[in-house]
């Protein structure tokens, strides 16, 4: 009964949802205080049996019980019990399961977190992303059922696919999904605002802290992805411009724009309209993601092969919520009025340009993702858009923002002397050409314009971070008062900083490796040596090797540098047992500066296999770089400045409770 049990919670949650959704905006719309009241338990009882229906799957899964159709699909029972339960989301019904349990996790967080909010305000939020979880369930309950019986029982799963049976696939899913549901709080609290005709800076430092936590999972996500390819699919690549990946990172971009909006909204009540339309633009970006993915429209390694009809019901839910949200926007559009005026040279001006910039990338990644399947769906051809359109359209882009990155927080709010900023910044973008010129000779012996533009645009990112944070510190004048003020500086400060860094590491990562990179692909005999980028790799055979649920042929690669080991490699080729699908498994030796990585291929013959060797100079910086921008994201959203502005508000809200008790008292 365990399945029914976990279908029967999935319907109360619907019917709890439906709860959440209307009762609350009715009470903020007619200011009853009484249906306001019905929000925050309601929506924690509508998590509680989205948690209950979950684990009901994942014990399904656990048990192997396989008179559950999504179970026997997915499961097998010699996979291992991690596996088993990563399995629970490896599939279209239990990932979206698993959505709307994300879904609901963000709800009880809001209500936890959100005690110094006015009323109206937390009842709209709330109801607003019941709405969303409406349409979810009943996508999931119409066309999705994970719950759903098969008969007669088949004796053995057909295991979970094997691309999925990596590590990466245990954390990957879920950070995703984090970041993809949780830009619905910065939309329920825009849309809330819009419906409430209060779009003020206490919005936005309200909606702040959501948006950029969200923005964080999504980054996490997203380089667990990149991380993942590398590692499993034998290629050799970290990202290779796939249309799922596309559906991720569009969001990222337009969520990076709206975190820097808020910013400016909270600060200076400007960009009123930008940050509405970007709250608006990031999670429709998640919803079209989830469109891409879900709808059978696709073919990669990331999509689910589903029913188009399941696109449709998307399709149709998207059209609601953009088409809803927009009109909305367009009917109070004519009442938000930014206040905070600000000049050509200023700080505002920078944040602007960065958001265009990223909308623009936005836009051309959006384009080459939808115009081949446009041209399919009028029969006017099938046409792949790959890495070179993506790469020349994006990187012109790019170049620009990283430059105004290092420039923005020199600038002055409102209004600032560009001489000025100039004369800060000079020494920095000096230092920044000597690294672009010097390093590449350093690490390869050889350089490019484009490795020039590429370090020197990375230096002086990281230096500008470190000179603004330099230039915080510059008032102390003793180690004492040096610690004491660093512990005053804000943790944004510290964040905005980290994330910077970041950046510039990244592009020190993906300007080497794409300059510098070495690969080879031959056929090596036992016994044979092959020399490349200074590295020596010998070959020493091929053993089978039996595996939980799958049988591999492992070689054996032994690499040597200047005649000394440097490293023992064990490339694999596996063939799981259930779907016969024959994977790559490469053998990688990871360093700070380098990667050696080797893929084993087809037996040749009796003596030979195909083998790809490559040398990848600090494409760990990559995902370095990647991981210092989340937690510069982090350590942005956990600033004690909104802790303490909750605090103030609350007491004052008491105080305000007070005066009127007393009022009406007397």
């Amino acid at each position: 009964m365990i399945p029914e049990i976990g279908h029967f919670a999935l319907v109360i949650a619907l019917c709890l949802a439906l709860v959440q959704t209307i009762v609350p905006i009715l009470g903020a719309q007619t200011q009853t205080s009484q249906w306001m009241a019905v929000a925050k338990p309601v929506a924690r009882g509508h998590f509680l049996f989205l948690i209950i229906s979950y684990a009901c799957l994942t014990y399904s899964f656990i048990k192997s019980d396989f008179s559950v159709l999504y179970v026997a699909n997915n499961s097998n029972t010699a996979l291992p019990i991690y596996y088993k339960i990563s399995a629970v989301w490896g599939a279209h019904e239990g990932s979206l399961l698993l959505w709307v349990l994300m879904l609901g996790a963000w709800t009880y967080a809001v209500t936890i977190f959100s005690r110094s909010l006015p009323n109206d305000m937390v009842a709209r939020v709330i109801g607003i992303m019941g709405f969303v979880s409406v349409g979810f369930l009943l996508f999931t309950l119409l066309t999705s059922n994970p719950f759903e019986r098969i008969f007669p029982v088949p004796l053995e799963g057909r295991d979970l696919n094997p691309l999925l049976q990596d590590p990466g696939l245990v954390i990957h899913p879920p950070m995703l999904y984090m970041g993809y549901v949780g830009f619905s709080v910065a939309f329920a609290f825009a849309i809330a605002a819009l419906l409430g005709g209060k779009l003020d800076s206490a919005w936005a430092r309200w909606s702040r802290p959501w948006a950029t936590i969200a923005w964080v999972f999504l980054t996490i996500g997203i380089t667990l992805g990149s991380w993942w390819a590398y590692h499993e699919l034998g290629w050799g690549g970290w990202w290779f411009w796939d249309p799922v990946e596309n559906a991720s990172f569009m969001p990222w971009l337009v969520g990076t724009a709206l975190i820097h909006s808020l910013a400016v909204t909270e600060k200076r009540s400007s960009f009123k309209n930008w940050t509405v339309l970007l709250a608006i633009l990031a999670f429709s970006l998640s919803l079209l993601g989830t469109f891409l993915v879900r709808s059978g429209v696709l073919v990669s390694v990331h999509a689910f092969a589903t029913d188009p009809a399941r696109g449709v019901y998307i399709l149709m839910f998207l059209a609601v919520v953009i088409g809803g949200s927009l009109l909305l926007y367009a009917l109070r559009a004519p009442k938000i009025k930014s206040i905070g005026q600000f000049e050509l040279v200023s700080r505002e001006t920078a944040l602007l340009l960065n958001n265009v910039l990223l909308l623009v990338a936005m836009f051309t990644i959006l384009v080459g993702t939808l115009y081949p399947l446009f041209l399919d769906a009028i029969n006017a051809g099938k046409i792949s858009v790959g890495p070179p359109y993506f790469n020349a359209v994006f990187v012109p882009l790019m170049l620009p923002l990283v430059l105004v990155v290092g420039v923005g927080p020199f600038l002055r709010w409102k209004k600032a002397t560009l001489a000025d900023t100039l004369k800060k910044l000079i020494k920095i973008f000096i230092i920044g050409l000597i690294i672009g010129i010097g390093l590449p000779f350093l690490v390869a012996g050889k350089t490019s314009i484009l490795v020039l533009l590429g370090i020197t645009l990375g230096g002086w990112s990281i230096f500008a971070a470190l000179y603004y944070l330099f230039k915080n510190l510059k008032r102390s004048d003793s180690k004492q008062s040096a610690i004491q003020h660093l512990k005053k500086i804000p943790r944004a400060t510290y964040g905005m900083t980290l994330a910077h860094i970041g950046i510039g590491i990244f592009v020190f990562g993906v300007t080497f490796v794409n300059a510098f990179e070495v690969e080879k692909e031959l056929p090596m005999k036992v016994g044979e040596k092959v020399e490349m980028a200074g590295y020596e790799f010998m070959f020493n055979g091929v053993r089978t090797v039996q595996g939980p649920n799958y049988s591999s042929k492992m070689g054996t690669v032994d690499v040597y540098k200047d005649n000394k080991a440097v490293a023992r490699l064990y490339p694999e080729k596996r063939t799981y047992l259930v779907q016969q699908n024959p994977m790559t498994e490469a053998g990688i030796d990871s360093g700070f500066l380098r990667d050696v990585y080797v893929s084993l291929g087809e037996q040749i013959n009796s003596e030979a296999w195909g083998m790809r060797l490559y040398y990848k100079p600090f494409i760990q910086w990559i995902w370095i770089g990647a991981g210092l921008m989340a937690l510069g994201g982090l350590l942005a959203a956990l600033d004690r400045r909104y802790r303490l502005k909750l605090k103030r508000e609350k007491v004052v809200e008491k105080a305000v409770k007070s005066k009127e008790a007393a009022i009406a008292a007397s």
